[in-house]
């Protein structure tokens, strides 16, 4: 195996590293996290590093585990929060400066820095920009398992845990977008209609922590993704036309990966009988199998051969009756268009309205004004 993963924070951009000719590192091996601080010296360099126990997981920054000297934890945000921390001061900004420059409130930042706040993946890359971190912020931030920061029942802990570590996931599922080929916007829609609705801090953390879950699979390298939706998934309106417009082109892009497949199972089929409910199947590195499915407020796992035979049969039938790869993305693209359709229809009965009003008050005026008597006809 070759050396871990380095991510070099840039001491070429930042005024206050170059000052201070310090660098630092951030190195990844097995269950551990290094910060490296290199100060460069007369004739060479020193480096001393900082070791932070973190998490055996293929998830790199994941679900933190108790340190053996003191037995608490080390959260991932904090660990986050801390390089993010270091690249502001770096760059020679107070914690009001920076927010300032990026229109946002001084308090987003210190939760940011102390870990009590998920940051959303377009803000770091705003930050990395103005920082002048070359993109290093947003490597970091796409390292770290976000949804291990964020309260899930146990058994959703545990799909999580599966879903990170899968080397396969073939999935049906009804009534929405299947969550690993959300959109952010069509997440944040979910989250304010759900549990979460009217707390908008909780909400946001909920959409960061579904997106960061999405990374290893549309990466490259990721692990093979098959989904078949139910129509009624990208027929139902979720967040407004334009939302929905923005997940099927979304899912148009991503079906173009070599790893992913999407089917839609069609409303308009007399020979199609799709399950009632949705099910994922998870194959892990080691070749064993589960099967998952959700009832109200719980999930169910099940890795008896069995059942696991009896549903891959269902799975199986049900992806030679839905519609192609090709029929699929047909489907999917004739109701993106109708959801533009509906937007410029909007649109136009939008400005027919205003004509009406505006002609109505024009005519009020024209019947309440001072009549101006017109030109006498000469005689």
């Amino acid at each position: 195996m070759g050396p871990p993963p380095v991510y070099e924070l840039p001491t070429c951009a930042p005024q206050g590293v170059r000052d201070r000719g310090r660098a630092r590192t951030l190195t990844q091996s097995e269950g551990t996290i290094a910060f490296r601080s290199q100060a460069s010296v007369p004739g060479g360099s020193v480096t001393s590093d900082q070791g932070c126990q973190g998490p055996m997981s293929l998830r790199g920054l994941a679900v933190p585990r108790p340190r053996p000297d003191t037995g608490s934890t080390i959260s991932s945000a904090v660990l986050f929060g801390g390089e993010f921390r270091h690249a502001r001061e770096a760059a020679g900004y107070s914690q009001a400066g920076l927010a300032k420059l990026l229109h946002c409130d001084r308090t987003l930042i210190t939760r940011i820095e102390n870990g009590g706040r998920i940051p959303q993946e377009k803000f770091i890359k705003q930050c990395d920009e103005v920082l002048l971190m070359g993109g290093v912020l947003i490597r970091i931030w796409k390292r770290v398992d976000w949804y291990a920061e964020v309260e899930h029942p146990d058994w959703f802990q545990r799909f999580a845990q599966m879903e990170a570590e899968a080397v396969a996931i073939r999935a049906y599922q009804v009534s929405r977008i299947y969550g690993l080929l959300q959109t952010e916007e069509y997440a944040r829609a979910l989250f304010t209609r759900g549990a979460a609705a009217g707390n908008p801090d909780l909400i946001e953390e909920r959409v960061a922590a579904r997106m960061s879950r999405q990374h290893r699979f549309l990466a490259d390298d990721g692990p093979l993704l098959v989904v078949v939706l139910d129509e009624s998934a990208i027929r139902r309106n979720v967040g407004g036309p334009a939302v929905m417009r923005g997940q099927l082109e979304h899912l148009l892009e991503v079906s173009r990966r070599p790893n992913i497949a999407i089917q839609v199972a069609p409303f308009e089929s007399a020979d199609l009988a799709p399950p009632k409910t949705s099910m994922t199947f998870i194959k892990l590195p080691d070749g064993h199998e589960w099967v998952y499915s959700e009832s109200l407020g719980r999930g169910h796992f099940s890795d008896d051969p069995s059942v696991l035979v009896r549903h891959a049969q269902i799975y199986d039938v049900l992806r030679t009756d839905v519609l192609s790869g090709r029929e699929s993305t047909a489907l999917i693209t004739s109701a993106m268009e109708g959801y533009s359709a509906h937007d410029e229809s909007r649109s136009q009965h939008g400005d027919l309205a205003q004509e009406q009003l505006q002609r109505g008050r024009r005519r009020r005026v024209h019947r309440g004004g001072p009549r101006i008597p017109g030109p006498r006809p000469r005689t």
